[in-house]
């Protein structure tokens, strides 16, 4: 491929109103590719709210390969088209989720649906989420496209820490993604405060890429949809999606069986991907807790949960590091390791920011004695607040900006 700097577009517009024209409302796409987990969905989501909330004529749609989209509730001006699902195997690779394809024939299928709703609804901006080249490189197709189209705008929004860096570099050159980004990209937007974390530390990024970089900081949370909550105090037990939580939550369950005082109640949402027999398990021990321990499978209002909580076991998921710093709640995250260490990194340097406090395996080892002494420590432990949360959560605000800034270049 002949690679060429991102400002060589055509003048030739394939799309959109002409000149004579009175100029439309503003259309926002988002591109979420979901092979996994809730993380890219919750934050276009979270993200197209908050575009659409500010300017009520503008409309926005996310192109998402989650399993779960419809289970959630989107706001006025916002919606969504589910991509055919994949799945990953235990050995790394992928598959189909439902339709009996070969991973190259469902990403075929992906690519082509993605290129044909960007030509239909002739997006303004197009915001791809942490992925330059979308999956299995899907996106590909549709940025050479865009490249003809002067009036498509392309962000690439990333989360505050993508993983270990040395990790990073060797992923993004297999994938050929800092030449993509290189390329394509107008901006790049960094959901997260250049003092905390550089997620693109590692990669040899040119002086014309990093002055489009923009670090917009963290992106606030707010209840979308009020829902009831317990009446007696309670922690929150949250592993985000669920498909990795199984630790977390066997510790937590681990902790109330083995200390019959331990208080306040637990809460504990499974989230959409823990099923199967390892769900079952867990839910014959709720049930032989006497309500010490009560538990759901998934709730696309969260937020109502994080809101009255006394506070918060989680793993180390951006959206729910997002809740956590939005709602000022007490926290101790339980990041993951693997296949990335982007939990570990967020949460030991938040840690040492004394924004909330993390259980490692290494230093405090995971067992029943320390989740218990962790979950008595919450009731002292400092709020985000006290360590200067609110200076990090203007994301949104940043966001908006930008947009407006972009769709405004003609």
């Amino acid at each position: 491929m002949n690679y060429q700097n991102h400002n060589a577009r055509t003048e030739t517009h394939t799309s959109g109103p002409s000149a004579k024209e009175s100029p439309r409302a503003p259309r926002i796409m988002f591109y979420s590719h979901d092979t996994y987990g809730l993380g890219h969905l919750r934050r276009s989501r979270a993200l197209a709210s908050a575009l659409t909330a500010a300017d009520p004529a503008a409309s926005a749609i996310i192109l998402t390969g989650s399993p779960v989209a419809g289970r959630f509730t989107f706001p006025e001006g916002v919606d969504h088209i589910r991509l055919p699902g994949v799945v990953k195997l235990y050995d790394g690779t992928y598959e189909s989720q439902s339709l009996g394809l070969n991973i190259d024939e469902t990403t075929a299928l992906r690519a082509a649906l993605i290129k044909t709703a960007v030509q239909q609804y002739a997006p303004d901006l197009l915001i791809v989420d942490k992925e330059p080249t979308g999956f299995r490189g899907e996106l590909l197709p549709t940025l050479e496209w865009i490249e003809s189209d002067q009036n498509t705008h392309l962000v690439l929004g990333i989360r505050d820490v993508l993983d270990d860096a040395d990790d990073l570099a060797v992923e993004w050159e297999r994938k050929g993604a800092l030449e993509i980004a290189e390329k394509y990209y107008d901006e790049i937007w960094v959901y997260g405060p250049e003092s905390f974390y550089d997620p693109m530390q590692g990669l040899a990024l040119s002086d014309d890429l990093k002055s489009r970089m923009h670090w917009t900081g963290y992106l606030r949370r707010e209840i979308t949809d009020e829902q009831e909550t317990p009446d007696k105090p309670y922690i929150l037990v949250t592993p985000g999606g669920g498909g990795d939580g199984e630790t977390l939550v066997d510790l937590v369950l681990q902790a109330y069986e083995q200390d019959p005082t331990l208080a306040p109640d637990a809460l504990l949402v499974y989230g959409p991907f823990l099923t199967g027999e390892v769900r079952e398990a867990f839910e014959a021990r709720v049930a032989k807790l006497n309500g010490r321990v009560s538990a759901v499978g998934f709730d696309g209002r969260i937020e109502s949960l994080f809101v009255d909580a006394e506070g918060v076991i989680c793993m180390g998921g951006y959206n729910t590091f997002c809740e956590v710093l939005s709602f000022d709640k007490r926290a101790v995250i339980v990041p993951r390791t693997v296949p990335r260490l982007e939990q570990w990194i967020r949460a030991s340097r938040a840690e040492e920011l004394g924004l909330v406090h993390m259980l490692d395996e290494v230093r405090d080892g995971m067992t029943a004695k320390t989740m218990i002494a962790t979950i008595r420590g919450l009731a002292t432990q400092k709020k985000p607040s006290q360590a200067g949360a609110e200076a990090l959560l203007g994301g949104l605000e940043v966001v908006v900006s930008r947009a407006n800034s972009l769709m405004a270049r003609k």
